[in-house]
């Protein structure tokens, strides 16, 4: 019979049984859920309500179903439905009558609200690692680039020169965020849920602060009914998680386009690359393409959650069983993604000279002239008109703003003297851009120095949690 089973004398369909059985995918809280057991087991010791001996008892014997399960001699049942009723059941088996005494003042909503939260926020921190390891190979390589001139696109058009490792440090910043994204949903979601009960508490003399100090959560929820009931800390996570894959979607679309011949800009690692079946020749960026592919399935399960969610009325509904699936797969699917994106940006081969070539076309430089008529006394509005003049002549005539001649120049404008070769110099160009944040070497110096900070401060973070 099952643990709910005094109601009812008939036996659950076995197709109902399969239908509203959960074990097949939250069996992976087992850890979380004896952990929790075991806090509320010694919570209800102090506060009288079981004996210190049935206490006793129940933690050895969850400590030694723990054991078990992780040396892969316990099969889970679909008849005990989920994790809770398959450790509950397995405890009773294993030591009788104080087995059943280990619910006493809590339910099945209020337990899987904790482990969810204390699965997630495990999670949560390996993600965080994995994010960290990331951004060192973008610092690794941001740093062997401070001088590497490539163009910078808006419009996917070039537009300005920058260094490669600007570029890529763009990303370093993306990444910090995700980071804190996910450290602050972590912080938010923190709260205990345990002894919420059902929806109403119970009238048990319960210790809640006891059970969340036990489980290094901040505090109890301070509504048991909006303990139970929600999981806006799981749509965030999964929020998080989007947002993150879609940083990781817009890089894998930039190594996508910089490994294709029409750029070359770099070479992916042959460890990190897949031939065809038909072309000798090829060699393609498929990791790139399956992270940009699975950003999908993510953005596909936070909306799914969302949905599931809307319209449900307070406190606890089965509905609320979907939540599991859509954030475990989304947790799995970005764990995949992150190390084997970061061993691909660690050993890519980077071609600087195909990137400053590539800075060579398209007058990326136009800026700068204007800015150089600017600092001679002419009016940006009008230095911007004079140098589109001269992007439109030097169009018409096969050349490069750098190639002009100084008649040809002086033809347009007087102030143009000797030093606009100088200033030309897309190396010039790059350098002078200075204000923080910008592509100059001091600058992404800075950007370096203040992202290995950041990456020693979150290490040292997690360790310590």
């Amino acid at each position: 019979m099952k643990l709910w089973g005094g109601r009812f004398r008939k036996e659950t369909d076995s197709l109902v049984n399969d239908f509203n059985s959960s074990i097949h995918f939250d069996c992976r809280m087992y850890k979380e859920d004896i952990e929790g057991s075991i806090a509320h087991a010694a919570m209800l010791s102090d506060c009288g309500i079981i004996s210190p001996e049935d206490k006793d008892q129940i933690t050895a014997g969850l400590k030694e179903i723990l054991a078990n399960i992780e040396a892969g001699k316990i099969e889970f049942t679909a008849d005990n439905e989920d994790i809770h009723m398959n450790v509950e059941a397995l405890l009773t088996e294993k030591i009788g009558a104080a087995g059943k005494r280990l619910h006493t003042a809590r339910s099945r909503n209020d337990q899987v609200a904790v482990d969810l939260r204390l699965y997630l926020r495990r999670e949560i921190d390996e993600i965080v690692g994995q994010i960290l390891d990331l951004q060192q190979a973008v610092l690794d390589q941001a740093s062997l680039h401070q001088e590497t001139v490539m163009p910078g696109y808006t419009h996917l058009q070039r537009a300005q020169p920058v260094s490669f490792a600007h570029h890529l440090l763009a990303y370093g910043e993306q990444l910090k965020r995700d980071v804190t994204r996910l450290l602050d949903c972590k912080a938010r979601m923190n709260i205990c849920p345990l002894g919420s009960g059902a929806l109403a508490g119970t009238t048990y003399p319960i210790d809640r602060w006891q059970t969340a100090k036990l489980l290094g959560f901040d505090a109890p929820c301070s509504n048991s009914l909006d303990g139970v009931s929600d999981r806006d800390y799981a749509v965030e996570l999964l929020s998080g998680l989007s947002i993150l894959m879609m940083h990781l979607s817009r890089f894998a679309e930039e190594v996508i386009l910089w490994c294709s011949w029409e750029f070359k800009f770099i070479e992916l690692d042959d460890a990190y690359s897949t031939g065809s079946s038909i072309m000798p020749q090829k060699k393609n960026p498929d990791v790139a393409e399956l992270v940009r592919g699975k950003t999908g399935r993510v953005y596909g399960h936070l909306m799914g959650l969302l949905t599931t969610m809307k319209g449900l009325p307070l406190a606890y509904n089965k509905d609320m069983q979907e939540d599991k699936e859509p954030v475990f797969d989304a947790i799995d699917t970005v764990k995949m993604c992150l190390p084997v994106f970061a061993g691909m940006i660690a050993t890519m081969r980077v071609l600087p000279q195909n990137m400053r070539r590539a800075a060579g076309g398209g007058f990326i430089n136009a800026t700068d002239c204007a800015d150089y008529l600017t600092k001679k006394g002419m009016p940006f509005r009008d230095a911007y008109t004079t140098v589109g003049n001269l992007v439109y002549y030097c169009t018409e005539n096969g050349k490069l703003l750098e190639e002009l001649t100084l008649p040809e120049l002086q033809n347009i404008s007087p102030l143009f003297g000797e030093d606009v070769y100088e200033a030309l110099r897309l190396e010039t160009c790059m350098g002078q851009r200075s204000s923080f944040g910008g592509p100059a070497v001091e600058e992404t110096g800075r950007q370096i120095h203040t992202l290995a900070a950041f990456i020693v401060q979150q290490r040292e973070g997690l360790h310590g949690a």
